[in-house]
């Protein structure tokens, strides 16, 4: 074979190989793209289109709430299947569908006609927070929430559903009995939705968050309740969300040595203040209460439950915290967190941060 003809044939087979490489790719792309965001999230989801509204115009909020991974391929993927023409309506979605079920589902038409209302839940924030966003939004009193949770057969109902709720819900000190376990998100509901409709998809979205956890929470030595009142006290003290793992160490370190967690969040959710409405008075700081940490009768003890709704971040800091030997730390004006070892490198921290301007003073 002459030389050229080598040439030839070498360019050739090149050629054929960057082909194959670039249809392997296409096709490995098309899988990726196409496969579903979460396989293992199977919680079905309301999704609302509006009047007016095409598969096209509807890509970036399906992006957005996370039931597709790229616009783009979902736009190219209904220009292949041309599906039926988009009705405006209530879809039932889930995060485990995948591109062409997604499709398809949108094709066969509303799901129901009935109205509805979007929802946000911002994490951190209490009961009496999500109490009043109830209440804004439907025909719910304060006390049919409030009786609701007090409801024994309710709560037994919920205990019996879900692996992460325990008889614990149900302590006497405790001051809403689901206070932790409404995971805070973006939700769609139906405008007639019920009390027990809102709370449990909530807590649905709570149960499939914490379900790739369960054994790490099961072996940590601490209950799902207790973890999630740790994460909630970790999601109200940190400042910036990289700083979660270093509180949750410290909290985690007091306990080791039976002192008293010493957090002020506590204190204001016992007294029922919102957080930093004002200075705390010393004798909150010193009122024995199952929430307040600050109390000397609470030493080596965790709150009796959660304080708020912490986010799914908090939750896994708590669950894998740092390994410090830290057992202070302390926030400046502007969220940034520093933490000590000792109690004189503590009171240092604190007197830098006056000196500098950066420590935080009460208006009132």
């Amino acid at each position: 074979m002459n030389t050229k003809k080598l040439k030839l044939k070498i360019l050739l087979l090149s050629v054929a190989l960057l082909i194959l490489i670039v249809l392997l790719a296409i096709i490995l792309m098309y899988k990726n793209l196409t496969s579903p965001v979460d396989k293992k999230d199977k919680n079905i989801s309301v999704f609302e289109v509006k009047s007016g509204e095409n598969y096209s115009s509807i890509a970036d909020e399906l992006k957005k709430e996370k039931y597709i991974k790229n616009e783009l391929m979902f736009k190219i993927l209904v220009k292949f299947m041309k599906p039926n023409n988009l009705e405006a309506g209530v879809y039932e979605l889930s995060h485990s569908m995948n591109l062409k079920t997604i499709i398809n589902t949108l094709s066969n038409g509303a799901k129901d006609t009935r109205e509805t209302v979007k929802i946000t839940f911002v994490e951190g924030k209490n009961m009496r927070y999500v109490i009043n966003k109830i209440t804004e939004n439907f025909d719910i009193t304060e006390e049919d929430i409030l009786n609701k949770l007090k409801d024994e057969e309710y709560l037994n109902k919920l205990i019996d559903k879900y692996f992460v709720i325990t008889d614990e819900i149900k302590n006497k000190n405790i001051y809403y009995s689901l206070e932790g376990y409404l995971y805070p998100d973006t939700y769609v509901f139906y405008k007639d939705s019920s009390i027990e409709d809102i709370f449990e998809k909530m807590i649905d979205n709570l149960d499939s968050k914490l379900t790739k956890y369960k054994g790490e929470i099961e072996s940590s030595g601490y209950t799902f309740h207790q973890m999630l009142t740790i994460a909630s006290i970790v999601e109200a003290e940190a400042g910036k969300a990289n700083d979660r793992k270093g509180v949750a160490s410290v909290f985690y370190n007091r306990l080791k040595s039976k002192w008293a967690l010493g957090s002020d969040v506590t204190t204001y959710y016992a007294e029922k203040l919102e957080l930093w409405s004002r200075d705390l008075y010393i004798k909150e700081i010193k009122n024995c209460n199952s929430y307040n940490t600050r109390a000397s009768c609470m030493a080596g003890k965790l709150p009796v439950g959660p304080i708020c709704n912490p986010s799914i971040n908090s939750v896994i800091a708590s669950i894998e915290p740092g390994d410090t030997k830290y057992y202070y730390f302390v926030a400046d004006v502007y969220g940034n967190t520093y933490f000590n070892e000792t109690a004189s490198g503590h009171i240092s921290t604190v007197n830098k941060l006056k000196k500098e301007g950066k420590w935080y003073e009460y208006s009132n």
